[in-house]
């Protein structure tokens, strides 16, 4: 899975957007910029490394040897978590995992070397191990 090697921070705070922010298209990593084929998110959430490596493992199995592909975020954000019947109080728990945070219009994978019919049916397959709607782009 995905994490960090080094963090000058172990905890964040919380960042929780409002409504209007969380909506907003994101302004970086908007286009497919390496493949022929990107799955571009269409909500905002959080995602884990373990749901990207999930959507990876689906994608590369589908698509064959021959297909390349690009994982375009990476979970630097740390989510903590109290351990189980601890009580009230007492700081912040420990980091749990590691999240990056999506906003609609931000390329998460991409494919090429396979035909369009392979690549497509690779990224659905990716999209529904995300907690996020997705749809399917090509290179303009």
């Amino acid at each position: 899975m995905l994490f960090p090697k080094k963090v000058k921070h172990r905890k964040w705070h919380t960042h929780r957007l409002s409504e209007e922010r969380q909506f907003k298209p994101d302004t970086r990593g908007i286009s497919v910029s390496f493949g022929s084929f990107g799955l571009k998110a269409e909500t905002p959430a959080r995602v884990a490394s373990n749901q990207i490596e999930a959507a990876r493992r689906a994608m590369t199995r589908h698509a064959g040897k021959t297909a390349k592909v690009w994982i375009r975020i990476f979970p630097d954000r740390p989510v903590t978590k109290k351990a189980a019947e601890v009580p009230m109080g007492k700081g912040k728990g420990d980091p749990d995992r590691y999240v990056f945070q999506v906003r609609p219009g931000r390329i998460i994978f991409e494919v090429d070397g396979v035909s369009e019919e392979v690549a497509r049916e690779s990224l659905r397959k990716a999209g529904t191990k995300l907690p996020i709607k997705c749809r399917i782009v090509a290179r303009s």
